[in-house]
């Protein structure tokens, strides 16, 4: 009697046999990934860059190695840059002293320009003073004011402000008199000192003539000149260069000076060129110090 056949068993849809720890997960975890993860990565870019194994201490030698070999490039490019710059800053230097060479000898060069004018002036002294007759008395009494002296030059007439006190008030040297509107003998000093200096050869206040030793002070309320009182209007005269004693006067310190005064004191002055003007010699020359001396024969 046959026995009843078995269905046969499909292995496929049969199911794995669980593993004996399933129950510990956590444990199996663990013991599956022992690595972290970072450190995985970590290792995985040091294998790829080559280092992977290498000690810490092999790693600063080789960090150290090519910092010095950085370095010993840029030492290398500098001197070869220099060695190319050398030659250029040579060539500098050569120009720089034959500059200075052509310098020394433009210098020397006006030097002996000089010399030349003043031994050119020297001779035409020689020869204003042979038209004078040959004696150097006429020269000095003409530049030392003990003679009269004719020539172009300007006239500047000063007053002070309308309307001001001929008196009181105190001294004309007192620090706020110019704000009565009258002019100072400090004010007056600076106007005849702009004048030399514009190039004025002969200056002249109300007739009285100036020298190397003439004073212009204050008595009271008046305005002295080698100790003679003067009155306003003031009438200056000065013989020179018409044209430049008239410009190199006002653009001078002291011509803003007079003009600064008329803006905020009220002085008046008018200033106009001359074709001639006509100065007295100094009423009273006296030498105190120098003596006369002979020029002695054959001195140069």
């Amino acid at each position: 009697m046959c026995g009843m056949s078995q269905p046969p068993t499909n292995r496929s849809s049969a199911k794995p046999p669980a593993r004996p720890d399933a129950s510990m997960s956590l444990l199996t975890h663990v013991m599956d990934h022992g690595l972290d993860e970072g450190y995985a990565e970590a290792a995985a870019r040091r294998e790829a860059d080559g280092t992977a194994g290498l000690p810490r201490n092999l790693k600063a030698k080789l960090a150290l190695a090519a910092g010095l070999v950085l370095a010993a490039m840029v030492v290398t490019l500098g001197a070869a840059q220099a060695r190319i710059a050398a030659p250029v800053l040579a060539k500098e230097r050569e120009e720089l002293i034959a500059r200075v060479e052509r310098a020394d000898d433009h210098a020397d060069s006006l030097e002996k320009d000089i010399e030349r004018l003043r031994g050119d002036v020297a001779g035409r002294q020689r020869a204003a003073l042979k038209q004078h007759g040959g004696e150097q008395g006429e020269l000095l009494a003409l530049l030392s004011g003990a003679t009269e002296v004719r020539g172009p030059g300007v006239k500047l007439t000063v007053d002070d402000a309308k309307g001001a006190s001929s008196g009181g008030g105190g001294p004309r040297e007192s620090a706020g008199f110019s704000d009565t509107g009258r002019l100072r003998d400090r004010d007056m000093q600076r106007i005849v000192n702009g004048l030399w200096q514009a190039g004025a050869e002969a200056v002249a206040i109300n007739g009285q003539r100036l020298t190397a030793l003439s004073a212009i002070r204050a008595a009271g309320d008046a305005i002295l000149v080698d100790n003679r009182p003067l009155v306003p209007p003031y009438e200056i005269l000065a013989i020179g260069d018409k044209k430049r004693l008239d410009t190199d006067f006002q653009d001078s310190v002291d011509g803003q000076y007079l003009h600064v005064l008329q803006e905020s004191y009220g002085i008046r002055y008018t200033l106009s060129p001359q074709n001639e003007v006509w100065l007295p010699a100094a009423s009273s020359l006296t030498v105190r110090t120098a003596t006369a001396q002979e020029q002695k024969k054959g001195a140069s």
